[in-house]
């Protein structure tokens, strides 16, 4: 019955953990589309690879 118990209380942990990093990346999500930045960065540094062939 303890390792059950231990199971039910790692289980909890598991899920509030998910909850908060949810959260914080809704947070993130939210203040990006607020200042209308892109979804991300983009290189534009062409010079980086050499031409092919």
């Amino acid at each position: 019955m303890y390792a059950y118990e231990l199971h039910q209380v790692r289980h909890a942990e598991l899920v509030a953990r998910a909850a908060a990093q949810r959260l914080a990346r809704e947070a993130r999500e939210a203040a990006r589309s607020r200042r209308q930045e892109p979804e991300g960065r983009v290189n534009t540094d062409r010079q980086r690879f050499v031409r092919a062939a």
